[in-house]
C-alpha cells in the first residue's frame, strides 16, 4: 500500500462538571465535546513491525505513546502479525486539555482497521479505544458535538455543530490531568444543569443568555495556580468573546465569537509565543 497522511483533529470541552468519584478511582463527569480546527498529521507506512517516530523529540515513541499502543491493541486484537511506521507531526499542544493524544490513538485504531483488513465491529473498536483513554471513543465515532458521562466514554452525537468562531489559546503551560483531578474544587452535591438541553438551545435558537451554566470544574483550580491561564480568559472576553472557558484540564482556553474580524483581534491580543489556532463555524473532523 502506499503511504498514507491522515490529520487528527483536536477537541474543546464546552462545559465540564465533574459528578463524582468511583470505587475504581475514575472520576465521573458530563461534558459536551467539540471538535476544533487544529490537528496533527499522522503519516502511514506498511512495515513487519509497529514502530514510530515524532517531530517533536520530547515525546516517547515507545509503548508510552499511545499511537504505538493502540496499533498493538488492534494487533493482538486481531490475532495478525502486520506493522506499521507511523510519523506524527505533532501541532496540537499536550497537556494543554485538547485531546491530542486520544486523537491520535483513534486515528490509528481508525486507519489501520481498514488499512490491515481488520474490518473489526464498532463495538470491538469502541471497547479497545476505551482501554486506552476516556476521550479516545469520541474521535473514533464522532464528527461533531456529542454529550458524554460515565468517565468521558458514554457518547451521543448530538448532530449539530458549533456556530461561533472559536479561537483556542495554549498560554504555554502544561498541565496533567493526574494534577489537576488532584487539585480541582469538588462540588459533587451540586444541582447540575441540563448540558444536553443548554448546548441544543444555544446552537439551535441561539440562546446565549445560557453559556453561564457552561462551567468548566477544573477552572477555579487551574486559575488559581497559573495566573497566565487566567489572563487569557480574562483577554479574550474583554476582546469581545461570548463566552470564555478552559478546556478539559487545561491549560488552553477558548473563546467563542460571533464575527471573525473580533475572533482575529482577539488573537492579535495574547502573546506573540501563545500558540493558538481559529476554528470556523459549522467545523466537523471530516477528512
Amino acid at each position: 500500500m502506499l503511504p498514507l497522511s491522515v490529520k487528527s483533529f483536536a477537541k474543546i470541552n464546552l462545559g465540564l462538571l465533574i459528578t463524582g468519584k468511583r470505587d475504581d478511582g475514575y472520576h465521573t463527569l458530563e461534558t459536551i465535546f467539540a471538535p476544533i480546527n487544529w490537528y496533527d498529521v499522522i503519516e502511514f507506512s506498511d512495515s513487519g513491525v509497529i514502530s514510530m517516530s515524532c517531530t517533536n523529540g520530547t515525546l516517547p515513541v515507545d509503548d508510552n505513546n499511545l499511537c504505538i499502543r493502540a496499533a498493538k491493541a488492534l494487533q493482538q486484537f486481531a490475532g495478525i502479525s502486520r506493522g506499521v511506521t507511523m510519523k506524527l507531526h505533532k501541532q496540537v499542544p499536550f497537556g494543554a486539555g485538547l485531546g491530542g493524544g486520544s486523537s491520535d490513538a483513534a486515528t490509528v485504531l481508525r486507519v489501520l482497521n481498514e488499512r490491515w483488513q481488520v474490518n473489526a465491529a464498532s463495538a470491538d473498536l469502541h471497547a479497545i479505544a476505551v482501554s486506552l483513554g476516556a476521550d479516545v471513543p469520541y474521535f473514533l465515532e464522532i464528527r461533531g458535538l456529542a454529550y458524554a458521562r460515565g468517565i468521558g466514554d458514554e457518547l451521543e452525537d448530538l448532530g449539530f455543530t458549533l456556530p461561533y468562531y472559536v479561537v483556542t489559546v495554549f498560554p504555554e503551560e502544561h498541565i496533567s490531568t493526574v494534577w489537576a483531578y488532584k487539585n480541582f474544587y469538588r462540588r459533587f452535591d451540586r444541582e447540575l444543569p441540563d448540558l444536553k438541553k443548554r448546548v441544543s438551545e444555544l446552537c439551535l435558537s441561539g440562546k446565549k443568555e445560557v453559556l453561564p451554566l457552561f462551567e468548566n470544574d477544573f477552572e477555579p483550580a487551574v486559575f488559581d495556580h497559573f495566573p497566565a491561564v487566567r489572563l487569557v480568559k480574562s483577554t479574550l472576553l474583554e476582546a469581545g468573546s461570548v463566552y470564555a472557558s478552559l478546556s478539559g484540564s487545561g491549560s488552553a482556553v477558548f473563546g467563542l465569537f460571533e464575527s471573525e474580524g473580533d475572533a482575529l483581534a482577539a488573537m492579535k491580543l495574547l502573546p506573540e509565543a501563545y500558540r493558538k489556532s481559529l476554528t470556523p463555524p459549522g467545523f466537523s473532523m471530516q477528512q
